[in-house]
């Protein structure tokens, strides 16, 4: 039986401590429900009034592989019973899907590189040889930058095919190589934006990952949006139905416009975030929570 209104749905052991420390200081009782320990109990009656989906799609690279599909039926569930859940289903299955997340860009009417998925590893000299080099081989559900490959031409696809690996649903992804311009990460909360940073990394570097527990050496500068980027962006977060979480663009050199390429329905939020940016955004992703709360229907039996 559940005895708290509040449930934090995570797999990752260290990017939640500040959210849990903040929680605890508002005097907020919670749950914590760990994805790769779950019990999916179809006859189970009390449930909690909001619960909050933090689920990375780069579990299965930490062993935790079990978790991906599980969180899936889980959060199916918990929406069947009337549970609100921040970042449910609908934008769980755009997380793990960079597939998806392309037909998202389409949908709200961004530019993004041009992608194609195969199920083989055989099937990839063809199917970049349709897109166009350079390009990028990714995981189809991936993250932290794990089994990126970037490829100029294709005797360097050929030299590498037999290390690529596929991600935890078999899939190979394929994109082309966006301009290399400021690369930026954009993050939202509800209906606006909360902040955005341009992302300084070696040129080969693809995690990404702005947490204290992730280090890896990436430089993040506040940025001022343009007004026309911060509609693109809030534009995505509509079309994937998300709650919260952050999308990463580059800029095209040529003419300025965003190039969309990723989006992160877990997207942690940046180290050291009241000296660089002024304030906590953990904290206001508590006050986000607890109106939600507030607002969400009492536990259904």
């Amino acid at each position: 039986m559940s005895s708290a209104r509040l449930a934090i749905l995570y797999e990752h052991p260290e990017w939640f401590r500040p959210l849990f420390a903040a929680l605890r200081g508002r005097a907020l009782d919670y749950e914590e429900w760990r994805a790769e320990s779950l019990v999916l109990d179809d006859s189970r009656r009390r449930y909690p009034d909001l619960v909050l989906n933090r689920m990375s799609p780069s579990a299965a690279w930490r062993g935790h592989g079990c978790a991906q599909f599980a969180v899936a039926e889980s959060l199916s569930l918990l929406e069947s019973r009337g549970v609100d859940v921040l970042n449910g289903s609908a934008a769980y299955s755009v997380e793990v899907s960079k597939l998806r997340q392309a037909a998202v860009f389409r949908k709200a009417g961004v530019r993004h590189p041009a992608t194609i998925a195969v199920n083989r590893r055989e099937l990839l000299p063809e199917a970049a040889r349709s897109l166009g080099y350079p390009l990028f081989v990714k995981p189809n559900c991936g993250g932290a930058g794990h089994g990126v490959h970037r490829f100029d031409d294709e005797s360097a696809l050929l030299a590498t095919l037999g290390a690529i690996e596929p991600s935890i649903d078999g899939l190979f992804l394929l994109q082309t190589a966006a301009p290399s311009g400021d690369l930026l990460r954009i993050e939202f909360l509800g209906s606006e934006i909360l902040y955005a940073v341009r992302i300084d990394r070696d040129a080969e570097q693809f995690a990404l990952c702005p947490a204290d527990a992730c280090g890896g050496g990436v430089r993040f500068t506040p940025v001022q949006l343009p007004v026309a980027l911060e509609r693109e962006a809030l534009a995505i977060a509509r079309a994937a139905r998300l709650d919260l979480g952050g999308v990463e663009c580059f800029l095209d050199p040529r003419s300025g416009d965003a190039v969309f390429y990723d989006i992160n329905a877990l997207s942690n939020f940046v180290a050291n975030a009241r000296e660089l940016l002024g304030f906590c955004p953990t904290s206001r992703l508590v006050d986000f929570v607890v109106r939600r709360l507030n607002s969400a229907p009492l536990s259904r039996f």
